[in-house]
């Protein structure tokens, strides 16, 4: 049996820039994309909080240390500049992996500045 489990996943990050006529696909800083986990031209889901929308497309990687998060081509469409997004991938394992597996979370500030990681997400309360 395989289970998709969150691989990594940058939270609440500003996006920064919406090119309708790019090619498409999303540009986000590439120390982020490290600290995530995440790779170039990996499937990423982008969840807009602002707007409600939900997406997916693939990462392209920014200049390092610039906040970038660029959404473009038809996503530019489904975010727009000054929006909060979450930006997750995911990986594919068998239970014994998932056993051991631990997302890595990104947490940003509003200039998309890294302030904090974890691997696991606070408990919601009832």
């Amino acid at each position: 049996m395989q289970l998709t489990l969150l691989k990594g996943k940058i939270h609440r990050a500003t996006v920064t820039h919406a090119e309708l006529h790019y090619e498409g696909s999303c540009a986000i800083d590439g120390r982020l994309l490290d600290i995530a986990g995440i790779r170039e031209y990996e499937r990423i889901d982008i969840y807009d909080v602002t707007s409600g929308e939900r997406y997916s497309t693939y990462a392209i990687r920014g200049e390092e240390g610039s906040g970038v998060i660029s959404v473009n081509g038809a996503a530019a469409h489904k975010s727009r500049v000054g929006d909060l997004v979450i930006i997750c991938a995911y990986v594919q394992c068998d239970a014994a992996e998932a056993e051991a597996h631990k997302p890595v979370c990104v947490y940003v500030d509003r200039e998309n500045r890294l302030t904090h990681t974890n691997h696991s997400m606070p408990k919601q309360a009832a």
